[in-house]
């Protein structure tokens, strides 16, 4: 099997904003499409919809008229399934219910032809489990549109345990051919882009209930420092508070309660509130008429900056902050008494003194109390607007205005933040980078099927397995040894693969 031909009929079953969205990209990919929901008039209502986001295309520009009346010359309504028996697809986008799956796959097997592909657009349940109630369920795949579907290009093509290989084969390439980016992932909790994103929301939700930073200084922390497109809590106001949590709470679920997915607390307490964010008006932001919005993310004052700092050893994935101080005319002195290469341990990694003989170093794990200032990972410290500092409690003020200013010097807006291992970008990187390695090696998906699917359907500035490479992993995987000699619940345990990768790159280095 290759692409669906341009001559077959799509059938979409479920007339929601999924159902509607599916319909159009396939109905502007030439097809005749069929709309059918069990609800009365829905149909009806969902065809009007698409109608409706055709003709804002043309006024946009983005569709010419006559392409327009052609899409809408092929897109109809069926009353029942049985209207469905001429598709050469059928997908189903209805409640995310396995028992209702089951009975509608059921429904169309018994009327549409043999060579029929059908297609669960399921975000959260089993694909291999809503086919065991088929005759032949080799021909059911999972079909994961991202919501708006016409705009994301992401399609997660899933294979089930009893999809055929053509099956899978026919769903991608068509998936392709209508213009999508589809990446191939197994039939596990999440599939790949609800599962390797976890961490992006949870360590933001960890680091506000340790009252490390609010969530307007995380969010900023996470964008102008991490180079995200959006802040973890702007982005689950956006989602949703309760799809945001249900998500997270079915991955926690179907993988046996494993920390590394463990539910938020101050989530669960803001859905139980009410509170669930754009679409009631509130949720870790205001919104509406008269809304506040977000408050302002915390920055520090102005303090001078230091007329020199004194680095010791290589400084890893932070090296280029050397140049970026020579450059702002700080005087940068070299000690040589201490040499350190980018695969040894954290306490082996370079440091910037201060005047004030205060250790300022990128945050590793380490456990606070250290006399020392920690500052956040970058995406690229040239062009990031904005970094975070965090000093311990046994650090003199001297030498926080110090870091401070040294970083103002260096066109950095400054947000002091608690002194927790990882800090916040750090930590969000590293646990990103462990999910994506765990993926890879348990099958999921390939390397360039995750860095895809993260680039294209979360908009993450890079692929994890990329930025883990980037920032090396020994890196990442010191950090993680640090948060779990701090936190020994497993949630911060390096997996098996980054270890062994992790082991390979120090001998590399040292041979």
């Amino acid at each position: 099997m290759s692409a669906l031909d341009r001559n077959s009929v799509v059938a979409v079953v479920g007339a929601g904003t999924m159902g509607r969205g599916i319909a159009q990209v396939a109905l502007l990919a030439g097809h005749r499409v069929l709309l059918h929901d069990a609800a009365p008039g829905q149909a009806g209502a969902a065809v009007e919809a698409v109608a409706g986001r055709l003709d804002h295309l043309v006024t946009k520009g983005r569709l010419a008229d006559t392409a327009r009346k052609a899409a809408l010359d092929r897109l109809a309504a069926a009353d029942g399934v049985g209207d469905l028996a001429g598709a050469g697809l059928a997908v189903e986008a209805v409640v995310e219910d396995l028992a209702v799956k089951q009975r509608l796959f059921a429904e169309l097997e018994a009327v549409v032809g043999d060579g029929c592909l059908l297609a669960t657009n399921t975000s959260s349940l089993s694909v291999t489990a809503v086919a065991g109630a088929l005759r032949r369920p080799g021909r059911l795949v999972g079909l994961h549109f991202f919501n708006p579907a016409p705009l994301l290009p992401l399609v997660e093509v899933v294979a089930g345990a009893a999809s055929d290989a053509e099956a899978v084969a026919s769903a991608f390439d068509t998936a392709a051919a209508w213009g999508k980016t589809p990446v191939r992932c197994a039939d596990t909790p999440g599939f790949l882009v609800n599962r390797v994103a976890r961490p992006f929301y949870a360590e933001a939700l960890r680091v506000y209930e340790e009252r490390a930073a609010d969530p307007a200084t995380i969010d900023a922390l996470l964008r102008e420092c991490g180079g995200f497109a959006m802040g973890p809590f702007a982005l689950m106001d956006l989602i949703g508070q309760d799809v945001n949590e249900t998500v997270t709470r079915s991955v926690w679920e179907a993988f046996s309660h494993d920390p590394k997915f463990t539910p938020s607390l101050a989530q669960r307490r803001l859905v139980e509130s009410g509170r669930l964010g754009r679409k009631s008006g509130r949720g870790w932001f205001s919104y509406g008429p008269g809304a506040a919005g977000a408050p302002e993310p915390h920055t520090a004052g102005p303090e001078a900056a230091p007329t020199f700092v004194t680095v010791r050893g290589d400084l890893g994935p932070a090296r280029e902050l050397v140049a970026l101080a020579e450059r702002s005319g700080i005087d940068v002195r070299r000690d040589p008494s201490r040499r350190s290469r980018g695969g040894e341990s954290p306490g082996a990694r370079g440091v910037v003194l201060l005047p004030a003989g205060t250790p300022l170093h990128l945050a590793d794990g380490r456990p606070p109390g250290a006399p020392a200032v920690q500052f956040d990972l970058a995406l690229d410290y040239r062009a990031a607007t904005r970094i975070a500092i965090a000093p311990s409690g046994a650090v003199p003020a001297d030498a926080v205005a110090q870091a401070t200013g040294l970083f103002q010097a260096l066109g950095k807006k400054v947000s002091v933040v608690a002194d927790v291992p990882g800090m916040v970008v750090a930590r969000t990187v590293a646990m990103l980078v462990d999910l994506a390695v765990d993926a890879v090696a348990k099958g999921v998906a390939s390397r360039e099927d995750v860095d895809t699917a993260m680039r294209s359907g979360v908009n993450y500035p890079l692929g994890p397995l990329e930025w883990g490479e980037r920032i090396s992993v020994s890196y990442v995987r010191e950090l993680l040894d640090g948060l779990h000699a701090w936190y020994p619940t497993g949630r911060y345990a390096p997996c098996p693969e980054l270890r062994r990768r992790a082991a390979v790159a120090e001998n590399v280095i040292s041979s």
